[in-house]
């Protein structure tokens, strides 16, 4: 999914630059798409059709949110956060349990709030790298101090605090596995 996801997001609006086709970002886009929709039927068929409206739902998230279809109405930081991470989380819980439970709730609460914090802190460190032509100024402090701006001092406590983020996620998923052990 992730694969088709940058792959159609790059071909609406080249947000990374690529030199890849549009036709090579379609191809990419198509074959990981297809990949995704047929593990989903492996599961369907090995596990339980309920897993079907998971399969559908995330194909349609995925290709509403990343070819703004509707307007953009799901190219939202709502839709990023219900599409790429409380549905996961929710989805494979699912998949595994058959069920829904008060910790799966929870745990679908947290992974969208963790995404509405990193989008939060990524979109504005997008803007100063994709778009910033240039930025300048001083910020004065209390105590007269001048610190000269610039996007990479801007940019450094979000880049730190996405990091940050991403290091304890890691962290957490091996506690978690840790703990099933």
């Amino acid at each position: 999914m992730g694969v088709c996801a940058h792959a159609l997001d790059e071909r609406t609006g080249r947000p990374l630059r690529t030199g890849i086709s549009d036709r090579g970002l379609a191809a990419l886009a198509a074959a990981s798409l297809t990949a995704a929709v047929a593990l989903g039927v492996v599961g369907i068929v090995t596990v339980s059709w309920s897993i079907a409206p998971f399969v559908a739902v995330g194909a349609f998230i995925l290709i509403a949110y990343n070819l703004e279809l509707f307007g953009g109405w799901f190219h939202s930081d709502f839709w990023f956060a219900a599409g790429w991470g409380a549905f996961p989380a929710l989805t494979s819980y699912w998949a595994n349990a058959l069920r829904l439970d008060v910790p799966v709730v929870l745990v679908t609460l947290a992974c969208f709030g963790l995404s509405v914090a990193q989008r939060r802190l990524s979109t504005p460190v997008r803007t100063l790298r994709r778009k910033t032509a240039t930025l300048t100024g001083t910020q004065t402090l209390q105590d007269g101090t001048l610190v000269e701006l610039s996007p990479a001092r801007i940019a450094a406590p979000l880049d730190g605090a996405l990091r940050a983020l991403a290091a304890s996620l890691v962290l957490l998923s091996a506690a978690v596995v840790v703990v099933r052990l």
